[in-house]
């Protein structure tokens, strides 16, 4: 698959595939920045991506930045239009330590996956064909055993 992407600074490499088997490949920061204790950030990832239509981007933490870092990076989903001269992808990190946390440029916190997605068409019922299954943790709970 051939995607379309721009990057703001040349100076970092576009996004790579670490391995042969790796599904996801990872994203940079842009910039440095020190980001407070309990404090909600937006990092720019360097990049403009045209996701295809019939695919989504989604953007995830990278496995080790949570342990490393202390940084929980909030999932996105990037939409094929979103892919203007001004729309570059940010990761959504939140600080969860009691200290900053310092984040370097080129520093590799998050990375993206494209995902074949289809577009629902809704058929409203007033009724559903199946029997409630219940709530938040109700999957192998004894009163749901059958």
């Amino acid at each position: 698959m051939k995607i379309k992407i721009k990057r703001i600074d040349k100076t970092l490499p576009l996004p790579e595939y670490q391995t042969s088997g790796a599904v996801a490949f990872d994203l940079y920061s842009r910039v440095d920045v020190s980001i407070p204790p309990k404090t909600l950030e937006r990092l720019p990832t360097n990049v403009i991506i045209a996701t295809p239509k019939g695919y989504m981007l989604e953007i995830k933490d990278r496995s080790s930045t949570l342990k490393k870092k202390g940084l929980l990076v909030s999932t996105g989903y990037i939409d094929n239009d979103y892919c203007g001269e001004t729309d570059e992808i940010l990761l959504q990190v939140y600080n969860l330590t009691n200290e900053d946390v310092k984040v370097e440029k080129g520093e590799r916190l998050g990375q993206g996956v494209f995902i074949k997605i289809e577009i629902a068409e809704w058929i409203e019922t007033d009724t559903m064909d199946s029997s409630s299954r219940g709530g938040f943790g109700s999957t192998g709970s004894k009163s749901n055993a059958k």
